[in-house]
């Protein structure tokens, strides 16, 4: 008998699918070409560096949002003490009426508030501004970095990104200087869309492709994946420069351009998101724990750093030494001066301090080279526009506004040293994270850097992670390292404790 001619019957949801049985047909939320994206985000970006003034931006946007019928909802991000970023969808019509009344509980918020004083705001950073596609992010939405509010309606103080706005946009008015950040950021992808979160099941991590620095076939997995995580970055206005496996095996690195240090900060939080959702789509983890793999080389997030004055670049002399300035050269010295004092900072989970090897290029040496590997500041080549320092020792899961603000604030505001040969002295980071702790809590330096109040929230945190894992990091990676890493954790666990 022929087969029945009948429509198909509609697919009821399933859990490995919920949205199977919606239509679109009678949806019109907003979706745009690539090339679209890319142009507005571009023009967000020029807005931001000519630092038009805040309440234009607001204005333009408030409009835009109205105008534009197509939007359901905008997409507010911030980021908790550790840098695990956080989004709350707000409809739309709601958030034209309340954006500047914004509440929020922050005590679900790990350092943030206690319970009995939870209640917390968000205000609207307009500038800080992204159209993301929707193939991706889903269509409808746009996307707005905010910062967090107290109840007294000043800055709240665990928001380091509303600190390290603050730090930045002083330093402007005050002295003139702007502070540009670029970040090299690797990671690894691997089989599963849950490698991480299943890691106490399988006790490994697996690759997707075993051929290492710059090798991969066009069609392939990671090459796949890098591709798509570009033209991501591109649309939003990331304005890249490279892309190319790593080293390790099924490690990427994906490159993008210069900007102003709180839009580069941002631009961390968005590169981890935008890879993550990337490789969820494909069936895949991307991965940005430190060292999650013992034998091969770990992932770094190398920070390169410059001020700039009137648009000339004060780390630039043709006659300095490597033709860094003597403004560069202290900035340097400061750093390395604290570099143990900080080290927790830049470096922020027990995972990170496996990375910090010197079999495998861990740049764990307290001092700066123009071309070791080892050292902690690197002095690349440059010229009048590209001169920078270049600090390695970075973890690629860290808090990133938390990363700029201790380096640029110890750089420019620290002390220096009374060491003979600083520069180029055999003194050493830290190998575990207690030593870091120890060296956090002693020094009075991250005391200015935070407040006695968030240093000792941060220690707290870093503490009752270290203190759930074996103190012997061992030759293998251990589940608990990996269940308890703050970019991992999921909410059920953590009510375990």
């Amino acid at each position: 008998m022929a087969a029945s001619a009948t429509k198909p019957t509609p697919e009821l949801a399933s859990d490995s699918n919920p949205r199977r049985f919606m239509s679109n047909e009678l949806r019109n939320f907003l979706t745009l070409s690539y090339d679209e994206l890319e142009q507005l985000n571009l023009n967000a970006k020029e807005q931001r560096k000519n630092r038009v003034p805040v309440h234009k931006v607001q204005e333009e946007r408030l409009k835009y949002l109205t105008d534009e019928k197509r939007i359901k909802a905008v997409t507010v991000l911030f980021s908790d003490l550790e840098g695990r970023l956080h989004m709350l969808d707000y409809d739309k019509k709601f958030l034209i009426k309340s954006w500047d009344n914004l509440t929020f509980d922050g005590s679900s918020i790990r350092g943030f508030t206690a319970q009995r004083e939870s209640d917390l705001r968000l205000t609207m950073d307009w500038p800080s501004f992204y159209w993301a596609p929707s193939d991706v992010f889903g269509s409808g939405k746009v996307l707005v970095f905010g910062h967090v509010i107290d109840k007294d309606g000043t800055p709240y103080t665990a928001d380091i990104r509303g600190v390290l706005k603050g730090y930045a946009d002083g330093l402007f008015e005050k002295k003139g200087y702007t502070l540009n950040a670029a970040n090299e950021i690797e990671g690894f992808l691997f089989r599963g869309p849950d490698a991480e979160r299943r890691y106490h099941e399988t006790y490994k991590f697996e690759y997707v492709n075993t051929g290492g620095y710059y090798h991969s076939l066009p069609g392939d997995p990671l090459r796949t994946f890098i591709d798509t995580t570009a033209e991501v970055q591109r649309c939003m206005a990331f304005q890249n420069e490279k892309d190319h496996p790593e080293v390790a095996p099924s490690q990427f690195e994906i490159n993008y351009g210069y900007g102003e240090v709180v839009q580069a900060a941002d631009q961390i939080q968005l590169y981890k998101l935008i890879c993550r959702q990337v490789a969820t789509n494909m069936g895949f983890t991307a991965s940005f724990l430190p060292k999650p793999v013992v034998g091969v080389n770990g992932s770094g997030m190398h920070t390169n750093v410059s001020v700039s004055k009137d648009g000339k670049n004060l780390f630039w002399d043709p006659k300095g030494e490597e033709k860094l300035s003597k403004f560069g050269w202290d900035f340097v010295d400061r750093i390395l001066t604290h570099g143990n004092d900080i080290c927790l900072l830049i470096n922020s989970s027990v995972n990170a301090y496996r990375r910090l090897d010197p079999h495998f290029e861990a740049p764990n040496q307290l001092n700066a080279s123009p071309t070791n590997r080892g050292a902690m500041v690197r002095i690349p080549i440059g010229n009048d526009r590209s001169m920078r320092t270049e600090v390695r020792a970075v973890a690629p899961d860290s808090n990133p506004y938390m990363v700029m603000y201790s380096i640029f604030k110890t750089g420019l505001d620290g002390e220096t040293a009374k060491i003979k040969n600083l520069r180029s002295a055999q003194r050493f980071l830290p190998d575990n994270i207690y030593t870091a702790i120890e060296n956090f809590e002693k020094a009075e330096w991250t005391t200015t850097l935070l407040g006695a109040d968030v240093k000792g929230r941060y220690a707290e945190l870093k503490r009752t992670a270290a203190d759930r894992c074996p103190r012997a990091l061992g030759a293998i990676v251990k589940a608990q390292e990996v269940q308890f890493h703050h970019e991992v954790y999921n909410q059920f666990l953590w009510n375990l404790f």
